[in-house]
């Protein structure tokens, strides 16, 4: 009697737990409609910090919810799910990321091994214009084997399904076993990284007609290829060098229409060791689109073109012949991130530069990267060449003084010319290696580093400065 009421309870427990395990199976999907929030946080590096907040009816005990809409680039890895309504109550148990997704050809390879409907769309006098046949592969082609042979391709005839793959979704899916304490709805909150979403800062510049101010815009340029959109999202951006592993290789990107709001503001908050900027109103990204939100606008910044012409080292230690005639003159624009309405951390892109002409018409005259710029510091910017001032180098003389240590006399002379209607000066910076002197000059130098000579040439309008110089450099 022992045994058998053991046995009894064995088998009831069993039944109870085929049944729960049955009504775990039963999938109740979530989608878009379930939605109540939407957090996007997007880093520099290809990385974005989802916070889908839903509302979703739970029953007590084990639930399977198909989480709909998500990114087709989750790390499942970094997911988090949380109760916002009842915090601890809901625990996950499992979870499955369904990012393989209904196509034609995912339908044919997983039907690959099962019965199949050939509609024939014109058969010939006396033959079926319907077969079942077996699907044996789809390696370079369709191989079907019917009931009286094999045939190896389609020919005016097409494939019908009889049924859907269990594992094939029309949308990224994320299935979760759940275990909830009790029953009613609760506002859950999915957490997790993606890839395919990027943002990048870039600017635009007016320059005055004198070229002593600077009109600068600022927008954000937002791209997702992520595989779904994000209505409505609360969007924030982080700026900064954000460590993350090396990311997966990337979806090609498809670019769709651009949107560009200049009206739009970030509010902007140091955080942790990055800078955080809020857009202050909710905004849409849609898949496959880049759009363009502006968060800058300064007016009258004070810049400062400067004209320079770059040397090398590798020439002080050996004896070279004419270094180049016309050589170009290197033309900067400098400013300071500080006062007026700049002096905010500024995140790192492209910065293009346009001065009107005499028509009004404004032209591009060039653009450079930054980095990430802290207030109060000078952002400088490679604009291009100069047009009307060049620049000739040749070596005059040189001369090994010893051969150990190695000491070399070298003598230079720099001729630049100035086509220019007004006068300029050129800044000449050599970088000379190892311990230097400069013996004689025909220009004072400033030493502007340790390794590094700086002569600051002026040169009247229409005419040439030369600048001669002898160094001794010793290795």
């Amino acid at each position: 009697m022992r045994f058998l009421a053991v046995f009894v309870f064995l088998i009831s427990a069993g039944a109870l737990t085929g049944l729960r395990s049955s009504a775990v199976t039963v999938e109740r999907p979530s989608t878009l409609a379930d939605q109540r929030q939407i957090n996007v946080t997007i880093y520099n590096s290809n990385l974005a910090l989802i916070h889908d907040r839903r509302h979703i009816a739970l029953e007590r005990g084990e639930n399977r919810i198909a989480w709909r809409d998500v990114s087709a680039n989750l790390d499942g890895t970094s997911s988090l799910l949380e109760s916002n309504t009842s915090p601890g109550t809901v625990s996950l148990l499992e979870q499955n990321f369904n990012f393989d997704l209904l196509r034609p050809s995912a339908l044919l390879e997983k039907a690959v091994g099962s019965q199949v409907i050939v509609i024939h769309n014109h058969p010939l006098a006396g033959q079926p214009t319907e077969e079942r046949a077996k699907l044996l592969s789809t390696n370079e082609g369709l191989i079907l084997q019917y009931a009286d042979r094999i045939e190896t391709s389609l020919y005016d005839s097409r494939i019908v399904y009889t049924s859907l793959p269990a594992n094939l979704r029309d949308r990224p899916t994320l299935v979760l076993d759940l275990d909830s304490a009790s029953a009613g709805s609760q506002d859950l909150d999915l957490s997790y990284l993606t890839s395919g979403l990027g943002w990048h800062a870039e600017y635009v510049g007016q320059v005055s007609a004198n070229d002593d101010r600077l009109d600068l815009s600022g927008k954000v340029t937002l791209t997702n290829t992520s595989g779904t959109s994000y209505q409505n999202a609360h969007l924030q951006l982080v700026a900064g060098n954000v460590n993350v592993p090396p990311p997966s290789p990337a979806m090609l990107q498809t670019i769709g229409r651009v949107t560009s709001r200049a009206a739009d503001s970030f509010a902007q908050e140091n955080y942790f060791e990055y800078h955080l900027y809020t857009l202050n109103r909710p905004t849409t990204v849609a898949e496959n689109q880049t759009k363009q939100v502006g968060f800058l606008t300064a007016h009258a910044v004070p810049i400062r073109k400067t004209l320079e012409l770059r040397g090398g080292a590798s020439y002080y230690r050996t004896n070279t012949t004419d270094l180049g005639a016309k050589l170009p003159i290197s033309t900067y624009v400098s400013f300071d991130n500080k006062g007026g309405e700049l002096g905010v951390p500024l995140p790192g892109g492209l910065v293009r530069l346009y001065k009107s002409d005499s028509r009004g018409t404004s032209q591009f005259l060039g653009a450079d990267r930054i980095d990430h710029t802290p207030k109060n510091e000078t952002i400088r910017l490679h604009v291009g060449d100069s047009f009307d001032v060049t620049a000739r180098k040749k070596q005059t003389n040189f001369h090994i003084v010893s051969e150990s240590p190695a000491v070399y006399d070298t003598a230079y002379e720099i001729v630049i010319a100035n086509a220019k209607d007004e006068a300029v000066d050129v800044s000449v910076i050599e970088p000379i290696p190892g311990e230097w002197t400069v013996l004689n000059e025909n220009l004072v130098h400033q030493k502007s580093s340790s390794s590094t000579a700086t002569w600051l040439v002026h040169v009247p309008a229409g005419a040439r400065t030369t600048l001669n110089y002898n160094v001794r450099v010793k290795f």
